[in-house]
């Protein structure tokens, strides 16, 4: 028997971008205002969930690609930290 490809990837749960995908349109849904208080605290529900875990995945690459830098000796190459990527975006927005 062999498992195929969309199996393994349900038992793992969604890719980040199938998560993502699925969070934007949550997003989108909520944004319109027009659900009912029910359906509304169901998808927001959802999303968290969807959020935690793109979160999760984030943090799955990050170790990854810190663990590659280490492996190929590149020692000169900085990640910055988590805080220092969140104020980026904030500057950008106006009030």
């Amino acid at each position: 028997m062999t498992k195929t490809k969309g199996k393994s990837e349900t038992d793992k749960g969604p890719s980040f971008e199938q998560a993502l995908a699925r969070l934007e349109k949550i997003v989108d849904k909520l944004d319109d205002g027009n659900l009912p208080l029910d359906e509304s605290i169901a998808l927001f529900k959802e999303g968290t969930t969807l959020a935690k875990v793109c979160r999760d995945k984030l943090a799955e690459a990050e170790v990854q690609v810190k663990e590659a830098l280490k492996a190929g000796g590149d020692d000169e190459v900085e990640i910055p930290d988590e805080d220092e990527l969140g104020d980026e975006d904030e500057g950008d927005e106006e009030g």
